[in-house]
């Protein structure tokens, strides 16, 4: 099974650009996020003329997250996190597919720090810390995977001193990745290229894409029972490169189940 995650920022400005990526790559299973499009607006046709199907939760203008599955209905699960019933951010849906159970998460970006959106930052990764410890003792095969808006050590970033005071790399952010790793789950594409960049995503600002001056955001947590069945995975750099590119490349996996 080969499973991606892409944070797509806006799936209708970017349609053409999912729809190649998709035909050239053929995923099984896709967690998109940022789909910045309303319910009602998502091009769930034009997915499944490719043969994929979706579940997804959108928001007016902002957030949205989707899950694809090629060629079988993704069963939904779950489409908020818990532990906050008045949070309305379309940040985590949740779906069964073909007997692995796949997130598709957007963590709060939290910039400007300090002040209230890092404190939303921060009260939203505990909420995933406390639901990924029950997936991880009912000891369900998990990839939870998403946009985690961290960079989980100074190797996953370029060097520079420029972004010290950013909220995507501070150490309370680093700390709550940390511990949820600590539950049980393996960082794939770190577990397969334990050094060196492996960037997801390029700033529009400051001609970073050109310059390579990327960072790692996009993460595909496995839980214990399928870690030992990761057999492959990369980041498709070449999507970051063509015209109308989201500031993220697809991440991706491959399960042997």
């Amino acid at each position: 099974m080969k499973i991606a995650t892409f944070n797509i920022n806006d799936i209708n400005k970017r349609l053409q650009n999912l729809l190649a990526w998709l035909g050239k790559a053929s995923p099984d299973v896709v967690s998109l996020q940022e789909l910045k499009t309303e319910q009602r607006s998502f091009p769930a046709y034009a997915l499944q003329n490719l043969g994929y199907k979706a579940i997804w939760h959108g928001e007016r203008s902002w957030n949205g997250v989707a899950i694809l599955a090629r060629d079988c209905e993704p069963v939904l699960t779950r489409s908020e996190l818990p532990g906050n019933p008045d949070d309305r951010q379309a940040r985590y849906i949740e779906a069964a597919v073909n007997g692995v159970l796949i997130t598709s998460l957007y963590l709060p970006n939290g910039n400007p720090q300090p002040g209230p959106k890092f404190e939303y930052k921060l009260a939203w990764f505990e909420r995933l810390i406390a639901h990924a410890d029950g997936l991880i003792k009912a000891g369900v095969p998990v990839v939870l995977g998403g946009d985690y808006n961290v960079v989980p050590t100074v190797q996953d970033i370029y060097p520079t001193r420029s972004l010290d005071k950013n909220a995507l790399i501070q150490p309370e952010s680093r700390r709550a990745y940390a511990r949820l790793l600590s539950q049980g789950w393996t960082d794939s594409l770190r577990a397969l290229q334990p050094k060196g960049p492996l960037w997801t995503f390029w700033d529009y600002k400051r001609e970073r894409w050109p310059a390579d001056k990327g960072m790692r955001l996009d993460h595909l947590l496995l839980a214990p029972d399928l870690a030992a069945r990761l057999t492959g995975g990369g980041v498709d750099k070449w999507v970051r490169g063509e015209e109308n590119a989201s500031d993220h490349a697809p991440t991706w996996i491959d399960l042997d189940l």
